[in-house]
């Protein structure tokens, strides 16, 4: 059974997809470029007595990892209760 999308939730998933690619795009700059791509302009860099790009190769991305999890759950709490508030309206008028 196909279901066309209304208006609301193709509004609700045109955010949801903005707001994953922004995430993965963050991702992928710590993950990859402060670690990999960026690694020497980092390594001159002291962070806790090791360079920067050993850091954010072992321990930094892990925690921005964390970061960006907490964030998604975070804003797509919002976007749901938003999205309920636009449906809940639409159905009282």
């Amino acid at each position: 059974m196909i279901q066309t999308l209304n208006e609301k939730q193709k509004w609700y998933w045109k955010k949801n997809i903005q707001l994953i690619i922004g995430l993965l795009i963050v991702w992928f700059m710590v993950g990859l470029g402060a670690g990999v791509l960026f690694a020497e302009p980092l390594s001159n860099v002291q962070f806790l007595n090791v360079s920067l790009s050993f850091w954010f190769a072992h321990q930094g991305s892990i925690l921005v990892f964390i970061i960006l999890i907490l964030t998604y759950a975070i804003r797509m709490d919002k976007l749901d209760k938003q999205y309920k508030e636009m449906v809940k309206n639409e159905n009282e008028a």
